[in-house]
């Protein structure tokens, strides 16, 4: 079964349609999605996406880039002003279908303040400790301050996406992280990314799309939707020379122990 630990099917590329495809999903053998919030707006619309459909849970937060987009509450809501509408996010902790904080992070691509997204991250972080949940992890062109704070605070949680080397996955899952692999294991450039994903623990993987982006090989350039795991599965069970049914077996059994879930 298909555990997507990272997905954003609130995007207006699922407006058409969002509904039909969710139900369809359980169908396609996906059975757990993880909707992540970006800002107060789509943490909340996250958690009554989990209430809704029941194979769905919610992660609450602030991604980085929200401290610059427009259509994010952040800006047009709190005029940049984080720290109060983390104030509002944090209630949503509390509800038992949110299973994380995050997205967060950082994101060096774009023209993010530096300062305030390093400030914005790491109060994230204490709120995760805070409220015994792991943190879903943005790091974009920001290895070495996302790595500082990693060694300050040593949460739990997934680092998405997972663009470092081989070497610092070995200490990352040391310290107790979990990596998380999606459409780029397929790419033709993808050797780092396996050399990665063949040296991570086998408890300490996880699978994810960030749909409706990243949309795995042969699909690339298509929308992205969790029933594509597949694909990464067997792209990372070529790496670590094993089957992809045991790839997907393991990957939905981690996540469930990091977000608390039963099996």
């Amino acid at each position: 079964m298909i555990f997507d630990t990272h997905a954003h099917y609130l995007s207006h590329r699922f407006d058409s349609d969002r509904a039909e495809l969710l139900s369809s999903l359980p169908g396609k053998g996906v059975c757990a999605v993880v909707e992540c919030g970006v800002d107060l707006d789509t943490s909340r619309a996250a958690a009554a996406l989990a209430h809704e459909f029941p194979f769905v849970y919610a992660a609450a937060g602030i991604h980085p880039e929200s401290l610059i987009d427009e259509d994010t509450s952040t800006v047009a809501r709190f005029a940049g002003d984080w720290r109060a509408e983390l104030r509002e996010i944090k209630p949503l902790l509390e509800d038992g279908r949110v299973v994380a904080v995050g997205e967060c992070g950082l994101d060096h691509h774009w023209p993010v303040p530096r300062d305030a997204q390093l400030e914005l991250l790491e109060a994230q972080l204490i709120l995760a400790r805070e409220h015994d949940l792991p943190v879903l992890l943005h790091d974009r062109e920001a290895h070495a301050e996302m790595y500082e704070l990693l060694r300050k605070h040593r949460p739990r949680g997934v680092l998405h996406c997972y663009s470092g080397s081989a070497d610092d996955a070995k200490w990352l899952c040391a310290q107790g992280l979990y990596l998380g692999f999606g459409g780029t294991a397929t790419f033709k450039n993808a050797r780092r990314v396996l050399e990665a994903a063949s040296v991570v623990p086998e408890e300490q993987f996880v699978l994810e799309t960030d749909c409706p982006y990243m949309a795995p090989e042969p699909m690339r350039g298509k929308r992205n939707d969790s029933s594509l795991i597949a694909y990464v599965a067997e792209a990372i069970a070529s790496a670590r020379g094993t089957t992809a049914a045991h790839i997907l077996e393991v990957s939905e059994r981690n996540a469930r122990r990091l977000f608390g879930l039963d099996a």
